[in-house]
């Protein structure tokens, strides 16, 4: 399969008032059409400003450099900014870690879905409104109408992280950027989260690249891993080989940090999504 995306040698540095800290170092990774890849690793390892740098997210104080950024052979490493808001919604989706600060509480979550269709679509508002129903119908939201009109904090915690799968596929990217999406909701939610993100892979042939420290959602959900331990790659391979055959001691160390009652997401995920394959 081809890569639709391609990282290396990806540095993030963060000005501190004691110095640099170098936050990311020397990350690569490529991700398959079709396929998801996570990033796994302890709180602080540097999954999320990976995922923000790609889409040239990153605070003021930060700074990036790589060797190679390349999205559908494009290369985004040189891209303005305006480009970059031509990109981001439009070919790549992202999913946020809490959709309560990442939706705008003073306006409803149907406006928000549809301006995200008008600004990269260009077309009517009717179209765009149609478009918003269809997906919070698709993503599992009864009576979208209704939703349509609601505020953010009207709604729960699931149906907000619904509604934030809704308005990254508004335009149909061909990757999505999950960060962390099942972290504040309960093992029933996160397995009805993670079946939606497979079916939505499945309908949509989208790519995905899934942030977690959570284990039992990487033996979940993803194709491939690659593990994250203080700014780098330790570890990367097919998911199956890197849980039941970790080559790296920080890999070896997560797995055996895993409570024992935490095989238990994984196996209540799979019995929601139905067979994973190979895992």
């Amino acid at each position: 399969m081809d890569n639709i995306l391609e990282i290396k040698g990806l540095e993030v540095d963060i000005a501190m008032k004691a110095g640099i800290l170098h936050a990311v170092r020397g990350v690569s990774f490529c991700i398959a059409s079709g396929e998801t890849l996570c990033l796994v690793g302890e709180s602080g390892s540097g999954k999320s400003l990976t995922a923000l740098s790609i889409l040239g997210l990153l605070p003021p104080n930060a700074s990036r450099r790589t060797n190679v950024a390349t999205f559908v052979g494009q290369d985004i490493a040189h891209l303005s900014e305006r480009q970059m808001q031509d990109l981001r919604g439009r070919s790549i989706g992202m999913i946020f870690q809490d959709p309560m600060m990442a939706f705008n509480p003073t306006m409803t979550v149907g406006r928000q879905l549809e301006e995200v269709y008008l600004r990269h679509i260009k077309r009517d508002k009717k179209a765009a409104r149609a478009k918003a129903v269809e997906l919070l119908s698709r993503v599992g939201m009864t009576e979208p109408e209704g939703r349509m009109t609601q505020f953010p904090h009207q709604l729960s915690g699931g149906l907000r992280q619904r509604a934030m799968i809704a308005m990254a596929l508004m335009c149909e990217p061909k990757l999505l950027i999950a960060d962390e999406p099942t972290t504040a909701l309960d093992v029933t939610m996160q397995a009805q989260v993670l079946s939606l993100l497979k079916s939505v892979q499945a309908s949509f042939g989208v790519s995905i690249l899934f942030i977690t420290h959570d284990l039992g959602v990487v033996a979940a959900i993803a194709d491939r891993v690659a593990v994250m331990k203080a700014g780098r790659v330790v570890e990367i391979g097919d998911v199956y080989q890197v849980l039941k055959s970790p080559r790296d001691d920080y890999t070896r160390a997560l797995i055996a940090a895993v409570p024992k009652a935490k095989p238990l997401i994984a196996s209540q995920a799979r019995s929601v999504i139905g067979s994973v394959g190979h895992v």
